[in-house]
Parts: C-alpha cells; sequence; structure tokens
C-alpha cells in the first residue's frame, strides 16, 4: 500500500483505458473522410468547489458536494511521512501504514471487514515521503461507520498493537520490498535516493526503509511513533460526493471532537539540494536491455516554477509527439521508449528523463542525443504551437483525473494534497492558471534555471545483478517527545465507544445508467449510457478479432495490427497523427484481448466533431508505412525480453499453452504480444489482412459514454463512418474447441538466479464466461482468494506474512477461461507457500472446508453494496457494457446479475467450488532454483519440470527435476 514518494497536486495526463474488448478497424484509404476540424465549442470551466472547517483539536476538515453517485470518499492525509523518520527508523511511517489498518482497540480484528460489508470501494492506504493517507468511497448511508472507524484508529489505537501485529506487518511490508526488488531493474530506487540527496537529507532514504531498521523496530518504539504525531492537527480529512458542509460539520465532530491534540510536527525546511556536478552510476543486472536515466533535483510542489517544469517536460519527452520521441523513437530510432517526468514532492521535485535503449546501440549516442535536444530547448524554448499543445494536454489530463471523487489522484486527493502542502485547498487553481498564461519565454527561463544544473546519469546494464549492501541501523538518538501542541482543545465525547461500529442499516440502491441504442448508417448498433458529470465524451468501437484469431498464423498479429492504428493516418504520419490528438486534448487508443478487438477515444466535449473525425481516419485508414512497421517491430520484440525478464509476465506467457495446449487458439502467451519470431515476420500486407478480416463496422459495436446524446453523437458518428463498408466477406468468429484438463498434477519451474521473491501460478481451466454458473463460480472464487479478507490472502499475508498479497482470479473468455491461484512470496518459503495454496484449495473444492454462510453473507453484501461506487466513472459503465456486448447479455444484465448475486448460498458456492479440481493443477513457479527447486521436488505434487521463458525445456538439474516435453 505505497505510491510514489509525491504529493498529487497537479494530476499527469491520465490514459482513460477503454480498451475493454481490445482493437480497431478501417478499409480502403480512398473511403475515409480527413479529420476536418470543426468549430470548437466554449472550453468548459473546470473546478473543485470546497467549503472547510476546522476542529478544536485542529482536524481541518474539506467539504466537497458531489451529487453524481450516493456515494461519499473519505480521505484522510497524516503530515507524517519518511522524511520525518528519525535515523535508524527509516520505514516507520510505512509500517504505520500497515499497522493501521490491523483494527483499533474498540474494533479489534481488520480494518477492511466492516468496509467490505458496506461496499467500500477504492479503498486503501499509502505512504510517501511526506504525507501518510487512508482513502475509501463508501455508500452514504455508511458515513457514520466509516468517520467512527478512522476516528477510532486515530485516537483509539495503541491498545491494539502488541508484539504478534508488529510482527505480522513487519513481514508482510518486508515482502512489499522484496517484491518491488525482485523486478528488472528494481535495485534502482534505492540507489536514487540514496545518489541524489546527501545523508541527512529527509529524502536521502526510500519511503520502505532498510530491512535492518524494519528488524530493529521495538513496540516501545513504534507506540512512541504513533502518539507523537498521528493526532487531528497533523491532519487533514477530505469528505467529498454526496454531502453537504452541515452535515459534514455534526458528524466529523461526533466522532473526531473529543480526540486531543498531539505536538504539531515540525515540517522541515525546503531543501532541493540541487547536485554540486555531474555524477554517473551504472549498475548491472539481469534485464534484456540498457536502461539511461537522467535526474535533476528541481523545485518542490505548489510553486510557479513546478508548473512551467509540467510544460517542460511534456515538450521535451512526456508526450507522443514530444522532441526526445521524435528523434531518439522516430527519426535516429535508438531507444525502444523515452520519457519524461516532472515529480512533486515537499521538500523538493525531481525531473527525470529516462530511455530504453535498443539493444545494440552505444548508449553513448542515446545520452548524446538528449544532450542536444534538451540544450536546444534552453536555448531556444518551445515552440508556440509545442506550448498549446501541452497546456492542452495538461488540462485534459487534470479534467479526466477529477471525474473521479476519490481514490489515488480523485478530487479528494487534489484538496488534500493541496492543503497539505501548501496551506490552500485551492491551490490547483493557481497551478492551471500559471499553466494556462504560461508564455514561450517562461517555459525557456524555467527550462534553462533548473536543467542547466549539475544531474545525475544511472545506467542499469544487462549482467550479472549484486545485492545491495543495507546501510547499517543506526542507534537512534534519544527521542524525548515534546508536548502536545497547546493551542487545541477538545470537545466532549457524545459517542459510546464501547457499543461498537455503528451498524449500517440500509444502502442506496444502483442507479446504473439507461442504455440507449441506435443504428449508424454502416450498420454497426450505437449504445450510449450519458454522465454529464465532466466535459468529455468517450467512445469504443467493439470488434471480433482478438488473440484467438492468431491461430494457424503468426501469433501477436492482432495486437501488433491494432497498436498500429494510431502509427499514421490518412494524410498524417505517425507524429503528425498523435501532435494532432494532443492538440485536441484527446486520447486514442487501440488494442486486442482475448476474445475481441477496441479502438477508443475520450475526446473533450468542446473538440467533439474534430476528435471523431481523426478516430474515424485511424480506423479507416491507418498508413501501415513499412517503416513505421519496421520501427515498431523492434520496439515490440524488445517489449516481449522484457515480459521475460519480469517474472510475473514470464508465467503469464508460458501458462496458456501448458493449460491449453500450444493447438488451441487459447494456447498463446496471454500478453497478446506473440513471439518474436512471429512479430519479426510480420509485413504490411499481415496487417491489411487482419483489418479487412476483422475491422469492419458489420456487426461491431459503438459504444459511448458521457456528456452526450444520441441526438448530438449519432449525427456526428454519421458524419464521419456512416459510409464506411468492409470489403469482402466478413470472417466468422473464432471456434473455441474445448480442451482437456491433464489427469495429473504438473510443475514447471523457470529459473530467475538471485530473485529474493518467487512467483507462484497455480492454473486450471473452468467454463466460460458465457456458462449459466458463472456468477456463482465468481462469487465462489471471492472466498477463496477474491478479496483482501478472502481465506488465501488471509493465509499468506496476515497469518503468515510470507507474501505481500495472494489472491485467486477468473479471467474472462468465451471458451473455457483461466482459475489462477497468484502469490508471489519471499524465497525461503516458497514451498511451505506452495503447500498452504494446495491446502486451500483443495480444502474448498473438496468440501473439507465449505464456504460458510458468514463467508456468503459478506462477498454477496460487498458486492451488491459496492456497486454505486463500482460505477463511478465512465470507464467502469463503459467495461460493464463491454462485457453485455461480447458475451451477448441483455441490456438490464446488472439487475439480472445482482438478482443471482443476492440469492447466492453456501450450498451454490460449494457446488461452484467443485468444478476446481485441486488434484489437476498446473503449477508455474518463476525463482532461484538454487533454493526452491529442491523443497518444491520434497512436496511431491506431481512431475516437476524445468523449462526457459518461451516454456522450452533445459538441461536436468543437480537435483534430478526432468527437463519439460
Amino acid at each position: 500500500m505505497r505510491t510514489s514518494p509525491r504529493p498529487q497536486i497537479r494530476l499527469l495526463a491520465l490514459a482513460l483505458s477503454t480498451a475493454l474488448l481490445g482493437g480497431v478497424a478501417s478499409t480502403a484509404a480512398a473511403q475515409a473522410p480527413t479529420a476536418a476540424a470543426a468549430p470548437a465549442t466554449a472550453p468548459a470551466r473546470v473546478d473543485i468547489p470546497y467549503e472547510q472547517f476546522t476542529l478544536p483539536n485542529g482536524l481541518r476538515v474539506l467539504v466537497h458536494t458531489d451529487r453524481k453517485a450516493p456515494i461519499v470518499a473519505v480521505n484522510l492525509w497524516y503530515h507524517v511521512g519518511s522524511k520525518d523518520e528519525p535515523a535508524g527508523r527509516s520505514g516507520f511511517a510505512h509500517l504505520f501504514e500497515h499497522l493501521m489498518f490491523n483494527g483499533s482497540e474498540n474494533a479489534p480484528g481488520e480494518f477492511f471487514a466492516p468496509f467490505e460489508q458496506a461496499g467500500a470501494t477504492d479503498m486503501n492506504g499509502t505512504t510517501n515521503t511526506d504525507r501518510t493517507n487512508y482513502f475509501a468511497n463508501i455508500p452514504t448511508t455508511a458515513l457514520d461507520m466509516a468517520l467512527w472507524m478512522e476516528s477510532d484508529r486515530m485516537g483509539h489505537l495503541l491498545g491494539a498493537i502488541d508484539q504478534k501485529t508488529l510482527d505480522e506487518q513487519r513481514g508482510v511490508v518486508q515482502n512489499e520490498k522484496r517484491q518491488g526488488e525482485n523486478q528488472p531493474y528494481g535495485q534502482l530506487r534505492q540507489v536514487i535516493a540514496r545518489t541524489m540527496y546527501p545523508v541527512g537529507h529527509p529524502y536521502h532514504h526510500t519511503t520502505i526503509g532498510s530491512m535492518n531498521d524494519l528488524d530493529a523496530a521495538s513496540l516501545d518504539d513504534v507506540k512512541t511513533w504513533f502518539k507523537t504525531w498521528y493526532g487531528p492537527n497533523n491532519t487533514v480529512l477530505v469528505l467529498a460526493g454526496d454531502i453537504d458542509l452541515a452535515t459534514a460539520r455534526d458528524k466529523v465532530t461526533r466522532y473526531f471532537g473529543d480526540i486531543p491534540a498531539t505536538p504539531t510536527m515540525a515540517q522541515p525546511k525546503v531543501d532541493i539540494a540541487v547536485l554540486k556536478q555531474d555524477g554517473r552510476t551504472e549498475l548491472q543486472d539481469k534485464v534484456p536491455q540498457v536502461l539511461v536515466q537522467r535526474l535533476w533535483n528541481v523545485p518542490q510542489a505548489g510553486t510557479r516554477d513546478a508548473d512551467l517544469l509540467d510544460l517542460v517536460s511534456d515538450v521535451l519527452g512526456g508526450s507522443a509527439s514530444s522532441r526526445l520521441d521524435a528523434r531518439l523513437v522516430h527519426q535516429d530510432q535508438l531507444v525502444d521508449s523515452v520519457s519524461t517526468a516532472n515529480y512533486n514532492a515537499q521538500l523538493s521535485g525531481s525531473f527525470s528523463i529516462r530511455a530504453m535503449v535498443k539493444q545494440g546501440v552505444d548508449q553513448a549516442r542515446v545520452e548524446a542525443v538528449i544532450n542536444e535536444e534538451l540544450a536546444r530547448l534552453i536555448t531556444d524554448g518551445p515552440t508556440a504551437e509545442e506550448l498549446e499543445r501541452a497546456k492542452t494536454n495538461y488540462r485534459a489530463g487534470f479534467i479526466r483525473g477529477i471525474e473521479r471523487i476519490g481514490g489515488f489522484g480523485g478530487k479528494a486527493d487534489v484538496l488534500a494534497s493541496c492543503a497539505t502542502f501548501t496551506g490552500d485547498p485551492g491551490c490547483f487553481r493557481q497551478s492551471l492558471a500559471n499553466v494556462e498564461g504560461a508564455t514561450v519565454a517562461q517555459v525557456r527561463e524555467a527550462a534553462a534555471k533548473w536543467l542547466g544544473n549539475p544531474s545525475h546519469t544511472f545506467v542499469v546494464k544487462p549482467g550479472v545483478r549484486q545485492p545491495l549492501a543495507e546501510e547499517p541501523s543506526v542507534e537512534p538518538a534519544a527521542f524525548n517527545p515534546p508536548k502536545p501542541d497547546p493551542r487545541y482543545t477538545t470537545l466532549a465525547s457524545t459517542v459510546d465507544r464501547k457499543a461498537g461500529v455503528p451498524r449500517v442499516e440500509t444502502f442506496p440502491d444502483l442507479k446504473f445508467p439507461a442504455l440507449q441504442r441506435a443504428t449508424l448508417k454502416n450498420g454497426s448498433t450505437v449504445i450510449l449510457a450519458e454522465r454529464h458529470e465532466i466535459p468529455v465524451v468517450n467512445i469504443s468501437y467493439a470488434f471480433d478479432g482478438g488473440y484467438a484469431s492468431d491461430h494457424g498464423g503468426k501469433l501477436g498479429t492482432a495486437g501488433f495490427a491494432n497498436a498500429m492504428l494510431d502509427e499514421g493516418a490518412g494524410e498524417l504520419g505517425s507524429l503528425a497523427f498523435k501532435s494532432r490528438a494532443e492538440e485536441l486534448g484527446a486520447a486514442l487508443e487501440a488494442g486486442a484481448s482475448l476474445d475481441g478487438a477496441t479502438a477508443s477515444l475520450s475526446a473533450l466535449k468542446e473538440n467533439l466533431d474534430a476528435s471523431v473525425g481523426l478516430f474515424s481516419t485511424m480506423l479507416r485508414a491507418p498508413r501501415f508505412e513499412p517503416a513505421e512497421i519496421n520501427r515498431v517491430k523492434a520496439q515490440w520484440i524488445a517489449g516481449i525480453a522484457q515480459e521475460k525478464a519480469r517474472p510475473q509476465t514470464a508465467a503469464l506467457r508460458v501458462l496458456p499453452p501448458l493449460l491449453y495446449g500450444q493447438a488451441h487458439p487459447y494456447g498463446i502467451p496471454f500478453t497478446g504480444t506473440g513471439t518474436e519470431q512471429a512479430i519479426g515476420s510480420l509485413d504490411r500486407q499481415d496487417l491489411l489482412n487482419y483489418q479487412r478480416q476483422w475491422l469492419r463496422p458489420e456487426q461491431a459495436t459503438v459504444i459511448v459514454v458521457g456528456d452526450t446524446t444520441l441526438s448530438q453523437v449519432v449525427p456526428v458518428l454519421d458524419k464521419y463512418f456512416g459510409d464506411w463498408k468492409g470489403q469482402g466477406q466478413a470472417k466468422a468468429g473464432v471456434a473455441i474447441p474445448e480442451a482437456r484438463r491433464p489427469a495429473a498434477p504438473r510443475v514447471f519451474l523457470i529459473d530467475q538466479p538471485g530473485a529474493v521473491q518467487a512467483n507462484i501460478y497455480a492454473g486450471q481451466l473452468v467454463p466460460s464466461s458465457k456458462d449459466p454458473g458463472a456468477v456463482q463460480l465468481e462469487m465462489s472464487n471471492e472466498v477463496l482468494g477474491g478479496s483482501f479478507t478472502s481465506r488465501m490472502n488471509m493465509n499468506l499475508r496476515e497469518d503468515k506474512h510470507w507474501s505481500y498479497g495472494a489472491r485467486t482470479l477468473l479471467t474472462g473468455a468465451l471458451g473455457q477461461r483461466p482459475f489462477l491461484s497468484v502469490a508471489p512470496v519471499q524465497i525461503d518459503k516458497t514451498a511451505e507457500s506452495v503447500a498452504e495454496m494446495q491446502r486451500e484449495i483443495g480444502d474448498y473444492a473438496s468440501g473439507r472446508k465449505p464456504a460458510t454462510q458468514a463467508e456468503i453473507d459478506k462477498v454477496v453484501a460487498n458486492e451488491l453494496r459496492s456497486q454505486p461506487g463500482a460505477y463511478e466513472t465512465a470507464a467502469a459503465v463503459m467495461s460493464t457494457i463491454g462485457d453485455i456486448v461480447r458475451y451477448g447479455r441483455p441490456d438490464n444484465w446488472v439487475q439480472v446479475r445482482n438478482a443471482q448475486v443476492e440469492a447466492f448460498t453456501p450450498e451454490q458456492a460449494n457446488a461452484a467450488a467443485r468444478s476446481i479440481d485441486p488434484n489437476a493443477l498446473t503449477w508455474v513457479v518463476v525463482g532461484d532454483l538454487s533454493r526452491i527447486q529442491a523443497p518444491i521436488e520434497a512436496l511431491k505434487l506431481g512431475q516437476v519440470k524445468v523449462i526457459d521463458a518461451d516454456g522450452k525445456p533445459v538441461a536436468a538439474a543437480a537435483t534430478g527435476a526432468r527437463p519439460a516435453k
């Protein structure tokens, strides 16, 4: 439960992921209209209105009213982060974030439990350098419960923390640390923190801390830490959504008013720590290609220069048409990807340029180009066109971000971060004004002022990873806590804490938007769900032709062809096309999934006509230029190498062929990227063939969710798509045959030398998403591993603390779908974890430990009561409509499904669980064979075979494992 160390005062552009079913479409260029710009409507005003009050104990409360759904975002920001940790106690803030989820004095047990019962969504906690926050979206009727719970852990926590709880959460945190470091390039974050900030600077260590310091933490230490700093006077509470000021004041005063203030945290002075000289650090890691990252320390959050550097980032490398993309990716083709980012934090910011160097390219050439483009920007500044495009990107990203009231980066986060770091909850308004009013000269001056300073370059090269030496845990200086801040007082309590958590007796009904239908002149069906909260219209064109359509041909064709759609269309080359989209503030995407393909557009309403015009050009007239195909092929093949280096994706590449068989349409890497050989052999004709066979309007569906009506959007769609016709005979969907389960368990191991974790996957085929019992199977899975408080997670994370998180999941599919049990675990507990996973699955599926009525009541309550929050965003609504289309469900599917959920019983859960055969599981474990192979073999779970990241057999190891056949 941790995010990157930066406040979220301004939201970077969010890619609105509407690739629900995958896909795209097109026909001959001669038939496609050009994206002629229609007159734009006036831009909508962007704001987050709020009211505020402060309790006598210092708790600052911000209230934003948004009546779109019967939910309230509850978001607390404690102004305590890793910057406040004394030497020898790194990781305390993050450790306490975990401890505060373990119940309080008057609500022992998992903090999540009553929230799950009430239907909370977007619930989590995060820690960064500067603050710790807790957030959840809850039904309006559950607000008393949520505020009681939050106030109980603020004012009544310490009695619930004992040595067992400390040891448990310390183990979870240490596995979170291992999980991050176990990834390719995973050592870099710690090296960057140590290098960019000197010893003694609050940002010198990472938020997660060191293993030595975590091990050294005593129960008295952590209790002293909490009672000193986690008080109301160091906290901002935001309530956003179906709430008003009077209600907020009444309830917050009732639950929080009697909590005494602590000492007020003295905030460290701003210390940007500009580097005195250029530096360089090189590491080796088991990675497929060289990574180059260059960093500067730059101004902190809430400053004008930080806003200007956001624009510098967009122009230099933060957008698809940026200068570094144009030069390094398109023109010189020296890198597979390049990006820039301007990260903001309280004491200092960080400006980053990051490039993945193509295999065989001298990294010095890449660094020379970066230097050239940076120098040119510093000298000349951006062009007027570049600046306007960057401003539009910024505004569009902000608008899309504030569709959500809570969660990561929603409106509650924006208000809380502004209040915490600048004292002004409305600081985002100044940032928007700074961006809107920025001139070419101002942006150039900001680039020169800050990126003309010394920087440090970090290089990670393929090689043998060396363990990072932990900095020793020093003895902390004696800590004499200051006295509580005398400025604050308390109010008399009116809450009987001993009565327990307030019961939530009523729940709001789900108001899923009505689905309206129309038909375009080209035969495509239009399904519209109106959502008028933000001035954005989201359009998704859903087609057949997913990964399964690659069967019998070149694996990866569907994904690659869709990815090529925005690499130039009509009269616009690749860069010109991306630049035009950014000028409009439009986000265009195309992609494939297992059974289908989708092309999507997220358009600002003010630019809807021109954006749909560009969208139609992408679908109808993709250029598929050979030079661009070759460039993207190289990037795609490099991406496959990255997948093989990453333990999670390595497993997801080899597991489907093992489950389905390589002759099956689903027996392919579930990443959809195919193989290096297949991608390398693709040519323009392959892409045209795919386009003509699968991306065509007949029987396709256009899903529209957003700020529009049928009478408004259908004429625009017909204007650009109405005369679009497919060529030749439309291809029938892919036939998906039944695959047989193995007769006995199988175990496959992939070596990851030096890994500090093992990634365990257990898989089996179960009936299709279209099966009449699909809902019952999904609900049954919730009991086993589908939620935080499920059996699997409570076992491996909360009880054993061997994993940061363990789960089971079901992937949607028209054919048999995979049931997967997944757990990343510490390397020395791999075999024990496999045994526990096998036992949990076996006990449940066999009926030895059937679902109880209490478990069923919990998952049913959570599923039904969470829906008002689950459908807060257009993307969530679009996803459900996409499933209605893909699986042939009725328009009232949400209500039909809810009726099945409401009627769900333990008997149904146990019957559904029997569809899993614990004696026919296929296991894939990625880890260091020298540490995991012998213990796994000793389990005698099944025949153990060693394979590589392509699923091919490798030589038998000394312990006697057989190579895979």
